[in-house]
């Protein structure tokens, strides 16, 4: 059973009626669901898997691939075990070469390929091989790959320069669950949440899949956090540092740059974030940054009219944030935690920081449902510290689009409905005003309220707001 993922469910069925041999790959952050999904997709057509170990010596790992392909394929246990990575794939290719033919598709499933590319091993350049000289040749094989390392899938597959240089014929990146794939899995588990309560919990661990497994039927909302999060076994309680140790060689300085920015939650430019995070300057640091924003952590975004070295980077993993905050230092066996952390203005300002990333991750329903989906459009941010003339100005999400007006977004997370005051509508005035007085743009400047409730449309409701997008709608 295959939850939400239309997209690449779409793409899967494309390859199945492809008629040349195809090579693909898939990518995305540790506990995403990549392994599962290929799995039960392609389950009746996967002719031989193999799944890479952690930090193990390449020897293991090519004695667990040889006893895998023993497992479909008896005569290899005539065969000797191979001493490389060049030998394994041969024998690979001597199986797949003994298969009756047909032109049905097949699958060869190789899974965390990163942990397989252990130095010296000459994993990369075996496999590039085995595609080039065999593979590519077999119309019916898919060749389908995974790996958490997205740095590492970017750098030594889909950008070689090298043997696999434009050989794969199918790239995917495998996101976390939207909001709505997220209630599509709470109704499959039979968790009785409302939009507002799945919402509540995106906020502290995301669309992973895996982490909404662990979710138990029956608990409440604050309970499943209190489970997960502050019992000293529990699964978010100790999965931090083994989620970037997991992904990253040397992670400690992924770890320095992601609390940096988190003790920042409207963003940091680049020199900021090199100076505060005390990592080393150079190329390893644009790598680092490069990766964390390839995995999904950290997200870039250029200030309205700016150029591309003022760009302001934010934290946008929501488990990340909520570890940070909240569960570092205070996990126990002490029982409702999560009640008593939940009262003070911490919470509330990250309640509100959360929502705003749900919005930035959730744009696509933001234009659907402002009628834009078809006009190009481009999100951005924009801050003005403020001086003698005009006060300052924050904006976190800006949509400038093509048909001549811009949509400043102001993310409004409550428990109730929202209801704009007379202050509260001069500020949003004054907001725009300063922005247009700024920018000199010549398009129709507009505000748009995100809103987890709908605004009452008050009198000065009906002043301002132009539109409104309310949470309902990011899970269409």
């Amino acid at each position: 059973m295959v939850i939400g993922r239309a997209q690449e469910q779409a793409s899967f069925n494309k390859l199945l009626q492809s008629t040349q041999a195809e090579f693909v790959v898939i990518y995305g952050r540790r506990r995403v669901g990549k392994t599962y999904l290929v799995r039960e997709f392609f389950k009746n057509r996967i002719v031989f898997s193999f799944t890479g170990s952690y930090e193990t010596e390449t020897a293991t790992q090519l004695n667990n691939f040889y006893e895998e392909l023993i497992r479909v394929w008896a005569l290899a246990e005539n065969r000797k075990k191979p001493k490389n990575w060049s030998e394994a794939f041969h024998l690979l290719t001597d199986f797949l070469l003994a298969m009756p033919a047909s032109s049905e598709k097949i699958v060869v499933f190789i899974d965390e390929l990163p942990w397989l590319d252990r130095t010296g091993a000459g994993f990369v350049s075996a496999l590039a091989y085995f595609w080039n000289q065999h593979g590519s040749r077999m119309n019916n094989l898919i060749l389908m790959t995974c790996g958490s390392a997205a740095s590492w899938i970017l750098r030594k597959l889909l950008n070689d320069k090298g043997g696999l240089h434009n050989r794969i014929t199918k790239r995917i990146e495998l996101k976390p669950f939207t909001l709505n794939e997220t209630k599509a899995f709470c109704q499959f588990k039979n968790l009785k949440f409302t939009q507002y309560q799945i919402a509540q919990l995106y906020m502290v661990m995301g669309g992973v899949p895996y982490y909404w497994q662990a979710v138990e039927l029956g608990k409440s909302v604050p309970q499943v956090i209190d489970q997960l999060c502050f019992e000293q076994n529990g699964l978010l309680a100790t999965e931090f540092r083994p989620l970037f140790q997991s992904l990253f060689k040397h992670a400690e300085n992924h770890i320095q740059i992601v609390e940096t920015l988190a003790k920042h939650p409207y963003g940091m430019t680049r020199n900021q974030l090199l100076e505060q995070s005390k990592v080393n300057n150079g190329g390893s640091f644009a790598r680092i940054l490069d990766q964390l924003i390839d995995c999904g952590f950290v997200k870039a975004l250029r200030p309205f009219g700016k150029k591309t070295k003022e760009t302001v980077f934010r934290v946008i993993d929501f488990y990340s944030i909520f570890y940070l905050k909240f569960i570092n230092g205070n996990t126990s066996d002490r029982t409702n935690v999560w009640q008593s952390l939940s009262n003070g203005a911490v919470y509330q300002s990250w309640m509100g920081y959360a929502f705003e990333n749900i919005c930035l991750t959730h744009l696509k329903p933001i234009h659907e449902a402002l009628g834009i989906g078809g006009i190009y459009t481009q999100a951005s941010s924009f801050y003005f510290k403020g001086n003698e003339e005009l006060p300052g100005v924050q904006i976190d999400l800006i949509i400038d689009r093509n048909d001549g007006i811009i949509n400043l977004c102001e993310a409004k997370y409550t428990n109730d409905e929202f209801v704009l005051t007379k202050e509260y509508t001069a500020v949003l005035r004054r907001r725009r005003t300063v922005f247009q007085h700024l920018t000199r743009t010549k398009k129709s400047v507009v505000t748009t309220l995100l809103t987890s409730y709908p605004a009452l449309q008050n009198a000065y409701y009906r002043e301002e707001v132009h539109s409104e997008v309310s949470l309902e709608r990011l899970f269409k």
